[in-house]
């Protein structure tokens, strides 16, 4: 548009060029830098100044043209971004850079391609900046619809004759209920810089955020270097986080996650504002270390390059991953450094640029039932599924294993005037039985590697590995040398050796040991029902063959229900049926 001249000024003593109109809003005037300069120009060129426009031929040259999109301010001329009694001057200009004090003082043109109502947020030398006077109630300042420009407008990239970091801004859109975007500009030029800046409806994020604000449980137990085993096979691999989604879905921790760093979030991650907070941007290698870098502060170098980057995880053998601030990245022999909360250093040997694995939002994709998680973001193994993705530190792609709820229902519990049911879940050999017969019950299914000769047995050893479709906790049997088949719970397994936590007398082999290669075997489910279901929950691939059995002999008897189960990937459900045995 052209610009309204009543709502600017020329001051004659101070030479400041000044916008006087309307603030922001829908009376505000807004001029391209070349309407600025034809302005300056058409006062200069008039025999006598007059009203606030003290300019006129008898004064020096006020602007020269570069191109129409590169205007300099000569002899003096600056805009004046502190007295106007409304915005600041740069504000109202856009379509191209002004510069003025000879180089000191440059704003550089910004234009943004998206979708007409998207909302634009900038990072310029490590920070959020607070005025994002650009963005207007469901649009842009300075749009072009038919040449899909969403946003016009300048930013002021040098001053006091030193580039602000670089000229580097980063451009973002964190409308929560939208997607997510960002776009880099790694160095303004003169004349206008572009963005790429669009969002559109997120279908996967549709609660409203004034509930997704009280979702407060979901948190992260681990901020920094945690190895998990997410693909249960032994052996953990690395991420810089373990997330906990608490008891929400799969989505809604993708929504709380986009809640998180959203924008104007008030939310901090790794001691970052959530709405600063990308993700990792770079691994760096480094040796002669002196201290620990501490996830959730910033670390800062010299030498060859310069900057400034917030420790995301450190391994503390020679690798630390960044989310980078200011400045460039580290090259081969500059020095690392951390003042807070302890002083640490070492010297850079390599760096990998991670900028390229970034995910808008920083925790990945949601398909609304399964999270494909970002690069090096660990989620707590217990809350993934065989549907989600997980990629380590390493960069590598780490599926979960099938986690299987299986479920015994229709038990007795609460009824006063009965006993709770008692029910066995173990493994069957596959042989006919009938309701009269024993269970054909796997006992074999290990066998003890190691004797058990002492009270509270903190392990049980077997000969073969344990399966890999065991409960990562529960409870085992193990026969001891009178034939007696002890009860033992343990809490985790590695290997061929569950952890036992059992403290009463089914943990004294004292007295009556258990020699080696006699028999141990998982019981499922070896409980007294607490509830009208019990449930139990494996890693599975394939199928195991099961045998469920439910008796009450209290003081309204049942008769026993024996019942063939096969545990396959998905979850199963048997039916206890009840008859009297009276």
């Amino acid at each position: 548009m052209a610009i309204v001249a009543s709502d600017w000024t020329v001051d004659r003593s101070t030479k400041k060029i000044a916008y006087v109109g309307a603030d922001h809003d829908g009376a505000a005037t807004y001029a391209t830098v070349i309407d600025l300069h034809r302005w300056l120009q058409s006062l200069a060129d008039d025999a006598v100044a007059s009203g606030d426009d003290e300019l006129d031929i008898t004064n020096v040259d006020p602007s020269r043209r570069s191109t129409d999109n590169i205007i300099t301010l000569i002899n003096g001329y600056t805009l004046d971004e502190t007295t106007v009694p409304t915005n600041k001057t740069s504000e109202h200009l856009y379509d191209g850079s002004v510069i003025q004090g000879g180089g000191t003082d440059i704003w550089d043109g910004i234009v943004n391609f998206g979708n007409s109502d998207v909302q634009i947020q900038i990072i310029q030398n490590g920070a959020v900046l607070a005025d994002d006077y650009w963005n207007e109630a469901g649009a842009g300042l300075n749009a072009n619809a038919t040449a899909g420009i969403s946003h016009r407008f300048m930013i002021k990239t040098r001053t006091s004759g030193t580039d602000i970091d670089g000229r580097r801004l980063i451009g973002t859109a964190r409308r929560f209920g939208s997607t997510y975007s960002e776009f880099t500009i790694n160095g303004t030029a003169r004349g206008n810089n572009v963005f790429a800046l669009t969002d559109s409806n997120d279908l996967n994020n549709e609660t409203v955020e004034a509930t997704v604000s009280g979702w407060v449980t979901i948190d992260n137990t681990t901020e920094g270097y945690k190895g998990l085993d997410v693909d249960n096979n032994g052996t953990p691999e690395y991420y810089y986080s373990e997330w906990n989604k608490a008891s929400y879905t799969i989505n809604q921790f993708y929504e709380r996650m986009k809640y998180l760093t959203r924008e104007g979030t008030a939310e901090t991650l790794y001691g970052l504002n959530g709405e600063l907070f990308r993700g990792i941007t770079h691994e760096i290698n480094y040796d002669t270390l002196t201290g620990t870098f501490d996830e959730g502060y910033s670390i800062s170098w010299t030498g060859t390059n310069a900057g400034t980057g917030q420790v995301l995880a450190d391994n503390g053998t020679g690798k630390v991953w960044i989310q980078i601030l200011t400045g460039v990245a580290p090259v081969a022999s500059d020095s690392l450094t951390q003042s807070s909360p302890d002083v640490a250093s070492a010297n850079c040997t390599s760096t990998q640029d991670r900028s390229s694995t970034l995910s808008k939002p920083f925790i990945g994709a949601s398909t609304g039932s399964a999270i494909i998680g970002a690069y090096g973001v660990g989620i707590e193994v217990a809350d993934l599924t065989s549907a989600d993705k997980v990629t380590d530190l390493t960069n590598t792609v780490v599926p979960p294993p099938n986690y299987v709820q299986n479920t015994v229902a229709g038990l007795t519990y609460t009824i006063t005037t009965e006993d709770p049911d008692r029910v066995l879940v173990a493994p069957w050999d596959g042989a006919s039985y009938d309701t009269n017969s024993d269970p054909a019950i796997t006992k074999n299914q290990f066998t003890l590697d190691t004797p058990l000769t002492i009270s509270g047995i903190a392990s049980v050893v077997t000969v073969s590995g344990i399966f890999a479709d065991t409960p990562s906790s529960g409870t085992i049997r193990v026969t001891d040398n009178d034939g007696f088949e002890r009860r033992l719970e343990y809490s985790s397994w590695t290997g061929s050796t569950f952890t036992i936590t059992t403290t009463d007398e089914n943990a004294d082999f004292s007295i009556v040991n258990a020699d080696a290669d006699n028999y141990v075997y998982i019981t499922y489910i070896d409980i007294e029902a607490t509830a009208t279901t019990a449930t139990f929950t494996s890693v599975q691939s394939a199928s195991r063959q099961l045998v469920v059995i439910v008796r009450n002999g209290g003081d309204d008897p049942v008769k026993q229900f024996i019942g063939a189960w096969s545990q396959s990937t998905s979850p199963q459900t048997i039916n206890a049926i009840k008859t009297t045995d009276v």
